[in-house]
């Protein structure tokens, strides 16, 4: 091991970390979210993760679409062009407007759509009520990803860290406090988590707003004389960034899909797989993290004209990832119950309790098998998003998903009614496919060759 590379792991690890454990307050956000409700009310453990889901399945779009500002902030401070950074930010802004307003519709189309999934009545109930509160509020959240960036693709992580670190801590006392009516507030139950979740982000956006808009930053990277909307620098933004929004749209898809399917199963299926799911997670969370921070080093690499660091990053990242993967394996294979139990109530039946956590320990065993895969899918698209290699990123995602998980889940489900665990199979076959379609393209190299802000940069005033 040469001085470099250890040099390499720490600068990953400096950028890295601060993202790492900011995803990290994030999970823990959604994971005390499940938790109060699942000892609130075992079907408003139910409705939530379906509901949190197809919000964000939404939401993902947008949310890709605008985190490539990272991407772009990233190779302009590479490229030592301060103008570009203000600008750019500024274009993320618009579109998060765009978004907001997008998703305020969306919001009115809940009863149908979950009439549509099928759900028992009184979980169409409950997923309706917290997926147009979400909806509602996701605007704010789109629009605190995109000011983020300006730090992250600086390689100023740890603000980011701070900052959303507030915001969990603002949240999870709050989400307490209005799920069950403590401390003098109205117990409103699925609702309240969901009204918390919106004041957390609404924070968060207002912390980073009174960050960036100063004079001092105002004079390096112009970010408020740079407030014009530019029509080309917009297009060029969603050229990229448009593709990264599919991606990650299709990526939540696949899981809301899953969700969504099994929970035709029945309400104890369900209840089982949005507990392991929420546990997964603990890794998932903290992967993208580490995949925003790759994105930013290898960012400053291509717009500093220095692939081979570009290389040498995703590869030094992707084994501090699997490093903390490995861990959580043991974790899930050795230790599931005390993890299953922490969502459960304290008066669930004691029939119902052996046949949750029996269920729940086969399946995190799947999640031991498949986190690998996933994690290497994760930190090498994070090298291609980095790089502009956005459209292979959103095709393969198409691909894998189409022929190795919505094909099979529904053929096996809905017409041989193959059962909870043929499900789980079909998504680790998934993400096997598709980490071997992604770590390919990332070995072959080919992204190396993507230049983004040549062109770019004419583009600015």
């Amino acid at each position: 091991m040469t001085f470099f590379t250890i040099k390499k792991y720490k600068e990953i690890l400096r950028i890295s970390l601060p993202l790492v454990l900011s995803m990290g307050a994030t999970t823990v956000m959604e994971f005390t979210d499940r938790v109060f409700l699942g000892q609130y009310s075992l079907d408003a453990l139910a409705a939530s993760l379906p509901a949190g889901i197809t919000s964000f399945l939404f939401t993902s779009f947008f949310m890709g679409t605008a985190g490539y500002v990272n991407v772009f902030i990233a190779q302009y401070t590479g490229a030592d062009d301060s103008k570009g950074v203000g600008a750019t930010l500024w274009q993320g802004i618009y579109f998060s407007m765009i978004s907001a307003a997008v998703m305020a519709l969306i919001a009115l189309a809940a009863v149908r759509l979950f009439a549509f999934i099928g759900h028992l009545p009184e979980i169409q109930q409950l997923e309706v009520t917290y997926f147009r509160i979400l909806c509602s509020g996701t605007g704010i959240s789109i629009l605190g990803t995109t000011l983020s960036c300006f730090y992250s693709g600086r390689g100023l992580t740890r603000n980011v860290m701070l900052v959303t670190s507030l915001g969990t801590l603002f949240n999870i006392p709050l989400d307490y406090a209005i799920i069950n009516g403590a401390w003098g507030f109205p117990e409103l139950g699925i609702r309240g988590a969901a009204l918390a979740t919106v004041m957390a982000w609404t924070l968060i956006t207002g912390v980073f707003m009174f960050l960036i808009f100063n004079k001092k930053y105002n004079e390096r990277y112009h970010v408020w004389d740079a407030r014009k909307f530019n029509p080309k620098l917009f297009l060029r933004l969603m050229k990229f960034g448009i593709p990264g929004g599919i991606q990650f749209f299709l990526d939540i898809l696949a899981f809301a899909f899953f969700i969504l399917i099994v929970g035709r199963l029945g309400k104890q299926e369900l209840a089982i797989t949005n507990i392991v799911m929420s546990i997964n997670s603990l890794s998932y969370m903290p992967m993208f993290g580490f995949s925003i921070g790759v994105s930013s080093l290898v960012g400053r690499a291509m717009g500093g004209e220095k692939p081979d660091q570009a290389v040498i990053a995703g590869n030094a990242t992707a084994h501090i990832a699997l490093s903390y993967v490995f861990c959580l394996i043991l974790l899930f294979v050795f230790f599931p119950v005390p993890l299953i139990k922490v969502f459960l109530s304290a008066d669930l039946a004691p029939a119902d309790l052996k046949n949750i956590l029996e269920m729940g320990t086969i399946l995190l065993r799947f999640v031991a098998v498949y986190l690998f895969f996933d994690s290497i899918n994760v930190i090498y698209m994070g090298v291609l998003k980095g790089a502009g290699d956005s459209r292979f990123i959103m095709w393969s995602m198409g691909v894998a998903a189409v022929f190795f998980l919505f094909i099979p889940v529904w053929v096996g489900i809905i017409y041989f009614e193959m059962g909870l665990y043929y499900a789980w199979t079909c998504i680790t076959v998934y993400l096997f496919m598709l980490c071997l379609m992604i770590f390919t393209r990332f070995y072959k190299g080919k992204w190396q060759t993507i230049r983004m802000i040549q062109q770019e940069r004419r583009l600015l005033p």
